[in-house]
């Protein structure tokens, strides 16, 4: 309902606007265009109305449905950190030949 209201009321906006405007073909389509987008974003409908759609639709689901799978994501990647703190490391492998490599003579 939210969503049909804001749809409607955005509607009336343009339709109202436009038929503000007196049309000619010489007028620049992009910028009328333009002016309106700006009227619609000034007049705050569209922030009112996505707040009123997101109490609506996102609010009932937030506690029942997304925040027990946040808190079981949150909870799984606590415990892979966790995992990955608690096994130590392996020991780095030892070079095979202890003794430093001899300096090469050239027979040149």
């Amino acid at each position: 309902p939210a969503y049909q209201n804001l749809r409607q009321k955005v509607d009336n906006f343009v339709s109202t606007h436009l038929d503000k405007q007196e049309w000619n073909p010489a007028m620049n389509k992009n910028q009328l265009r333009n002016g309106l987008r700006q009227s619609v974003i000034q007049s705050g409908m569209l922030e009112a109305g996505v707040d009123r759609i997101i109490s609506q639709v996102v609010d009932p689901k937030l506690n029942h449905i997304f925040r027990p799978q946040i808190e079981r994501a949150i909870h799984e990647f606590l415990a892979a950190q966790k995992k990955e703190e608690s096994v130590p490391a392996p020991p780095p492998p030892e070079p095979e030949n202890k003794d430093p490599p001899a300096p090469s003579q050239d027979a040149s």
